[in-house]
């Protein structure tokens, strides 16, 4: 018993000592790897951290979704060790500019130009619209022109007119014909006269040659062209001044294009627009400006582009829409900086940029506030500003612009720089978005507490309520226990 004993003891106290130091082996090694894990982890640490421009108080160290908003996070600072040339500049490691899609361009001059599209209508050319009125009272007596849009020829008969008044001037040239010698300035106020009421001298030398006068007038159509409108028929008297028929010679038209306020300064006089009709497909129309409106119409917003442009056969007819491309240059800017239109940040009235800094190694970005001339294309026209050769962000501006915000350097919103406050306002007071948080959480817990205390007094109730009902059957003799 005592040698069995002994052997047990020994084995007992072996086993002791190996596990010992197995336990001791395996604690080195925990040890060990728990030193590297936290080396690695203040590894980490030297690396971009990126944040929510909403929700700043987020910290992560790699890219990802905001947990609160679910917007993408940004790069807030770098582990370089770079002294920064300029303290307001945003500085960025390569991977956080692969990340946030930022894109750079090198800034450049060119002559800006642009293709317009303009709508327009044809319009009757004003300076070929003919109006006749009665120079005289009298009495239509015949009509040689019937409808509207019937063409005449210059000098062509429109109507015939009955009138006293043009008898008695008849009467009284011929009787200053008999005088012609002896007293010509009575002659020559005569012809005067009627020259006034619109004769010819061919119709005056008629009456002349005649000798007595004519009890039918002819008014004659001064221009060649068409009938846009007749005012008078057969058996109509008229008065001094009345409108009796409109021709319009259509040899020539108008075509009005319309034009916006950010088109005008791309349209100059001279300028050639290709532009086409619905009604002949496939056949292209060219002209040049000949004159632009001086003013705005308050009504549409835009100014009246004219284009002059012959029309034989009178294809193009009055009031028919058209399609218009110009496509222009600035003149006054043959060489101007030209920026892609998706650099510019807008606030307000401000035009902003971020300029890339020149020999750093880590890129970096400096605010900038330009000066726009007209958008040609998707470009900019910077009137001040930007040089040539500049470097700018072309893509991903806005994330570079929430990260000056929050590292508080000029930014769009803050160009002055500065941390801003990121809290909200509850009663009059600034709360964070842990304070908000918090108390969030604790009206929960809080409703959560009271549910039972609510629930117990709705049992409360219900009970109170059926107390009436138990009451009246006891009184009818229907209790449970037979009273």
């Amino acid at each position: 018993m005592k040698k069995i004993k002994t052997k047990q003891i020994i084995l007992i106290a072996a086993a002791l000592i190996i596990g010992f130091t197995v336990a001791k082996l395996t604690g080195g090694n925990e040890k060990a790897s728990a030193e590297t894990h936290e080396h690695q982890v203040s590894g980490d640490k030297k690396g971009t951290i990126w944040t929510c421009s909403m929700h700043p108080q987020i910290r992560m160290d790699k890219p990802g979704k905001c947990p609160i908003c679910g917007m993408t996070l940004i790069p807030l600072e770098t582990a370089s060790s770079e002294a920064q040339v300029d303290p307001n500049a945003v500085q960025m490691t390569e991977s956080a500019m692969k990340l946030a899609e930022v894109q750079t361009y090198i800034v450049k001059k060119g002559a800006p130009d642009k293709s317009l599209y303009l709508l327009g209508k044809v319009a009757l050319d004003e300076r070929n619209i003919a109006e006749l009125t009665a120079r005289f009272g009298g009495r239509i007596e015949k009509l040689y022109v019937n409808f509207t849009g019937q063409n005449v020829e210059k000098g062509e008969k429109l109507a015939s007119v009955y009138s006293p008044e043009m008898l008695t001037a008849e009467r009284e040239l011929i009787e200053a014909v008999k005088y012609k010698e002896s007293n010509p300035s009575f002659y020559y106020a005569t012809r005067s006269k009627l020259k006034l009421w619109d004769l010819t001298d061919a119709q005056i030398d008629a009456i002349e040659k005649k000798g007595q006068p004519t009890e039918y007038f002819d008014i004659l159509s001064p221009i060649k062209g068409t009938v846009m409108r007749r005012d008078v028929a057969v058996g109509d008297y008229i008065k001094e001044g009345q409108a009796l028929f409109e021709v319009v010679d259509l040899s020539k038209v108008w075509v009005m294009f319309d034009a916006y306020e950010s088109d005008l300064p791309w349209i100059k006089e001279g300028d050639k627009i290709n532009f086409t009709v619905q009604s002949l497909p496939g056949e292209q129309f060219s002209g040049k400006v000949k004159f632009i409106d001086p003013f705005i119409n308050p009504d549409t917003r835009v100014a009246k582009v004219r284009v002059e442009i012959s029309n034989p056969g009178n294809k193009l007819k009055p009031e028919m829409f058209a399609n218009g491309i110009l496509e222009s240059r600035v003149a006054e800017n043959t060489d101007a900086v030209l920026i892609p239109e998706t650099a510019v940040l807008w606030t307000g009235k401000r035009s902003v940029v971020y300029v890339k800094t020149p020999g750093v190694e880590a890129p970096s970005f400096v605010y900038r506030e330009v000066v726009l001339g007209p958008k040609s294309g998707k470009f900019y026209v910077v009137a001040e500003g930007l040089k040539e050769g500049e470097e700018i962000a072309m893509n991903g501006v806005f994330k570079i612009d929430a990260a000056a915000q929050l590292a508080g350097k000029p930014s769009m919103m803050n160009p002055s720089g500065g941390k801003i406050s990121t809290g909200h306002n509850h009663g009059g007071k600034t709360m964070t978005d842990e304070e908000m948080k918090a108390m969030n959480d604790k009206d929960n817990d809080e409703g959560s507490e009271k549910m039972p205390d609510m629930e117990k007094q709705e049992n409360t109730k219900a009970e109170k309520a059926q107390e009436p009902e138990s009451e009246m059957k006891c009184a009818a003799g229907k209790c449970g226990n037979g009273k």
